[in-house]
């Protein structure tokens, strides 16, 4: 059996390297463009600022795929045929499959902004990105990042790190507060700004502006302010990348669309990762997980259902943690919903950048929690919740969860007192 895996990314190579488990003697083939290894895509600003080299970013040896006997192939998809079961690739012919994976992620978003295509102005996706950030901001002094969130905070630490001016255009009212509380929103505004960065909050880019060399000069707001800059980065979220699919016989929405195995609308065909979009039942928004453990989860899955083994992917409980600078975040289940039988508890230092938020519902159990400047246990803030444990029995047992290294600062007796009569 031949199987070929679109992308080496978490999603492929968890699919490569769980089928190779499963199957001890089918051919395996994963093709990527974008490099010859696999890498860890968060790692490229800790590249960028000098903290690790591209070796120390990638997750498994380079042996590690001719002992597995992954063949790797370094090439481009520009068409797939599912009649014949055949890829053509832009280098190296044709490819013929008998089982198929895309695991292409994903792709920032442009949302037709006249000259977004400057020279100048550009996402931070992959390594062609990072090449391109280092040789633009050796010539930059002002840098205008377009878009809050996670990659947008990133690339603004980047450029900052290296001396350049920048300027933070978001259009919400507070910083990525379609996905924070206001509370953890207002940390992250005033991290923010104490580093240095001019964030704008309330604003718009309308357009790119061209020094008439094809490179950019400036942005123009929505509100009619010009603003030079020789460096515009755009990270207003990511989407589905699934160009190469749309011309095919493979159903598409937002994303690829697969059912509860992740297996498309054509025979011995998957998609695993950023790139799928499962379909689910009873008129229920699709759902598409863009986390790099959902990725390796599916990708798993996929690789069990190659082998036969018939499994369904069930999502696990939402996870996420980041770095807004030199604050940590972390967040378990659901928060921020804002739904009528919700029920919040949240604690704040007085003076220090450190917070704890407990959101429980109308039975008395906690359903998300998340941290900022503090660190918890990852399995033991599942097991709470997950087990439907009260928000007393949270407030009790908060030593179990603090993963704070020893001879920080705790703050359980605190947190406790602060919310002593105020749950029912």
């Amino acid at each position: 059996m031949q199987v070929v895996i679109i992308g080496n990314g978490a999603a492929g190579v968890s699919v490569a390297l769980r089928l190779r488990q499963n199957d001890p003697k089918c051919k395996i083939t994963m093709i990527s463009g974008e490099s010859k290894f696999h890498y860890s895509r968060p790692a490229l600003m800790y590249i960028y600022m000098g903290h690790m080299r591209y070796a120390d970013t990638k997750p498994h040896e380079d042996r590690v795929w001719p002992e597995q006997r992954i063949d790797v192939v370094r090439d481009w998809v520009v068409d797939i045929n599912v009649d014949s079961q055949e890829l053509s690739l832009h280098k190296s012919g044709t490819l013929n499959y008998d089982r198929l994976v895309i695991a292409t992620g994903s792709k920032p978003n442009k949302f037709g902004w006249p000259g977004q295509d400057l020279l100048g102005v550009q996402g931070l996706w992959g390594l062609y990105d990072l090449k391109q950030l280092k040789e633009t901001s050796e010539r930059t002094k002002t840098a205008v990042i377009v878009g809050g969130g996670l990659i947008g905070i990133e690339m603004a630490e980047m450029l900052h790190s290296q001396g350049l001016q920048v300027i933070f255009l978001v259009r919400e009212e507070s910083f990525w507060n379609i996905v924070l509380p206001a509370e953890e929103s207002m940390l992250v505004n005033d991290v923010i700004r104490a580093e240095g960065i001019e964030l704008r909050l309330q604003t718009e880019m309308k357009e790119i502006i061209d020094d008439g060399h094809g490179r950019v000069a400036g942005v123009v707001t929505t509100a009619g302010e010009t603003i030079d800059c020789e460096l515009v980065g755009l990270t207003a979220g990511v989407s589905p990348n699934i160009d190469m699919v749309k011309e095919t016989a493979i159903k598409t929405g937002r994303g690829i669309l697969v059912d509860g195995r992740l297996q498309t609308t054509a025979a011995n065909v998957w998609a695993a990762g950023d790139c799928a979009e499962i379909v689910t039942p009873d008129g229920e928004r699709n759902v598409i997980n863009q986390v790099w453990y959902t990725a390796k989860m599916q990708g798993e899955i996929v690789g069990d259902n190659i082998a036969g083994l018939a499994r369904n992917f069930e999502p696990p409980l939402w996870y996420n943690s980041a770095k807004f600078f030199d604050l940590e975040y972390q967040t378990y289940g659901q928060v921020n919903r804002d739904k009528e039988n919700e029920r919040n508890l949240v604690w704040q230092h007085p003076t220090e950048k450190k917070l704890l938020r407990l959101v429980y519902n109308d039975k008395n159990q906690v359903i998300g929690i998340q941290t900022m400047g503090i660190r918890f246990r990852h399995r033991v803030c599942e097991k709470w919740i997950n087990e439907g444990r009260s928000p007393q029995f949270v407030l009790d047992n908060l030593e179990q969860a603090n993963f704070d290294p020893e001879f920080f600062e705790r703050h359980e007796d605190e947190i406790r007192a602060t919310f002593s009569g105020a749950i029912q």
